[in-house]
């Protein structure tokens, strides 16, 4: 490489892998589809080529985070439920009980969300053994903080200047100054029409704070009890963490 080319270079973009990247989004994609899709439709939704989305597709599949069926479509595989478990892994497992016997004891689907830039995300889910209908809240699943009870949570216990630090431009919401009296946020028709979610926060050692929550269609019929229910499990967890 010449030295006029190296100089000509940008010294402050930061050199990303466009390869990896397109991979990355390939998965993304394919976690929040809701049927597995063609190569055609992949590489249209990555603004690829077809060959060259059939390459990331040969690659990702030799590492089994992403399995075709008979009819060539792909779809996730299982290689990404093995990565996911290392994710947080200590809070998965001090959280996994907690969340099993809140969702059978509620008859609600019960999940853990942690921070993600300036998102909550869905780590681990639970829903109730034995009931109707209820609402699916797949690992994955992201919304900002400025909307749902479970990024209200998170934000309780954050102090407002380090909420400032870390989350610039992003408002501290008030409910999050309630939530920080109370231990636990509700919130209702803001993710979903008819939606309502109850959270607590989890304070990890050395990270990012989490929340426990539940959700239910229509409003909540004892958020009082229900969140004092749930700030309960998240200071049990909080003590298998120590």
């Amino acid at each position: 490489m010449s030295t006029d080319a190296v100089e000509s270079r940008p010294t402050n973009v930061p050199a990303h892998s466009q390869t990896l990247s397109r991979g990355i989004r390939a998965l993304e994609i394919l976690a929040e589809a809701q049927s597995p899709m063609t190569i055609a439709e992949l590489s249209a939704a990555l603004g690829v080529h077809r060959s060259i989305a059939y390459r990331i597709v040969r690659t990702l599949e030799d590492h089994s985070l992403l399995v075709r069926d008979d009819a060539g479509r792909v779809q996730a595989g299982p290689g990404l439920a093995a990565l996911a478990r290392g994710v947080n892994r200590d809070l998965q497992t001090a959280a996994l009980p907690e969340l099993t016997e809140l969702a059978n004891e509620l008859e609600m689907t019960a999940f853990i969300a942690v921070w993600d830039h300036r998102d909550s995300v869905t780590l681990l889910t639970v829903e109730p053994r034995h009931s109707g209908a209820t609402l699916a809240q797949r690992p994955g699943t992201r919304h900002s903080f400025s909307s749902g009870a479970p990024g209200i949570a998170i934000q309780s216990a954050i102090s407002e200047d380090t909420w400032a630090r870390l989350a610039p431009g992003l408002p501290y919401r008030p409910e999050a100054r309630a939530a920080r009296l109370t231990g636990f946020a509700t919130s209702h028709d803001e993710v979903l029409p008819g939606v309502s979610a109850i959270a607590a926060p989890i304070h990890n050692p050395g990270g990012m704070p989490a929340a426990i929550c539940v959700i239910s269609l229509g409003p909540s019929t004892d958020p009082v009890a229900i969140g004092s229910r749930l700030a309960a499990s998240a200071r049990t967890i909080e003590a298998q963490l120590q």
